[in-house]
């Protein structure tokens, strides 16, 4: 004590984060919550506090071991945060205190992460944490699969499958705002009312009915111009009995577990086209014309005419109930994680 004041000693810095961390291949089971030191920035990076990360299909597949390229256990998931920089490494322009959002080579699922200072991207006008959370992977990935990959011109049809997914979502309302024609999938009416709220025109319950056959109902026999295709499997090879003639698929995702083989001669004698996407090589190999799309999607979404839809949210030490609820498939819009 001095002079009746009580003495107390500065309060300890923490230098300790909570992370999930995936310990082994396998179910969700095999995500622990863990103990980390709290990363530091090198050069060109900044730290982020993160306020909500994103989950993404890719998560998924990383964990089950079926991700081309994924890390090997133990590692921390994570490819999608948002949140407030809180440290800069050197040679960054950048200010502790900003709100951004980015992607990130692993590690999201923390209290706190590191980003190169180059991909961050600011948050749409209007946009809490929790919704720029489900911006940079799920729109991006339906924009270029539309238009960058896709081609998509007004007056075409395109058939979207997960329409009430995260990147469904996004792609529902991205092609409608582009005067398309929108089909889309899914395996529930709540899910469909979603699709249809967003901007789908005709909507398809796959569980109870072949989606081949309500397209050829819906177009007169005549296909879609473009179909995105996340599923893989049986799903690919039978959207390509869905196409036009000269039409289009971009094939981004695997989410059944099963690569799509398509057969060639369905290929060259429709004159139909496959397209490959994966975000994260195109943007290392042609990162200007992934990232052409930044300025449009944060305008219409920092506007409202377009919305990401955050269908539900669970605390950081819930991860694998979330990855559970995706695969489970009760998830529609974004499913985000809180620290």
């Amino acid at each position: 004590r001095s002079r009746g004041l009580i003495w107390r000693p500065a309060e300890r810095i923490r230098t300790t984060m909570n992370t999930l961390t995936g310990t082994e291949y396998g179910d969700a089971g095999v995500l622990e919550r863990s103990e980390a030191d709290r990363p530091d920035p090198g050069a060109g990076e900044v730290r982020i506090e993160v306020k909500a990360a994103g989950i993404n299909f890719a998560d998924i597949m990383q964990r089950r071991g079926h991700y081309h390229g994924g890390p090997e256990p133990p590692y921390v998931p994570g490819m999608e945060v948002a949140g407030v920089i809180d440290a800069v490494g050197e040679g960054v322009g950048r200010k502790t205190g900003q709100e951004v959002v980015s992607l990130v080579a692993g590690g999201g699922y923390a209290e706190y992460a590191i980003a190169d200072a180059r991909g961050l991207l600011e948050i749409p006008e209007g946009l809490s944490f929790e919704e720029a959370a489900g911006f940079p992977v799920q729109w991006l990935t339906a924009h270029n699969c539309l238009h960058e990959w896709g081609e998509l011109e007004a007056g075409e049809t395109v058939l979207v499958h997960a329409a009430a997914g995260g990147v469904g979502s996004a792609a529902v309302q991205l092609a409608d705002e582009a005067g398309a024609t929108v089909i889309g999938t899914a395996s529930t009416p709540e899910k469909l009312s979603m699709a249809a709220e967003l901007g789908a025109d005709h909507g398809i319950r796959y569980t109870e009915e072949e989606f081949v056959d309500r397209v050829d109902e819906i177009t007169g026999g005549e296909g879609v111009d473009l179909v995105l295709d996340g599923i893989g499997g049986e799903t690919t090879d039978q959207s390509l009995d869905a196409l036009s003639p000269f039409g289009r698929m971009v094939s981004f995702g695997a989410a059944s577990g099963e690569p799509g083989r398509p057969n060639t001669a369905d290929l060259l004698f429709g004159n139909k086209r496959v397209i490959g996407y994966h975000l994260g090589q195109a943007i290392d190999e042609v990162p200007m014309r992934v990232m052409g799309a930044v300025p449009e999607l944060t305008e219409l979404l920092g506007s409202g005419s377009l919305e990401v839809r955050v269908g539900h949210t669970f605390d950081l030490d819930e991860a694998a109930d979330a990855h559970r609820f995706i695969e489970d498939r009760k998830s529609s819009g974004k499913v985000v994680l809180i620290p």
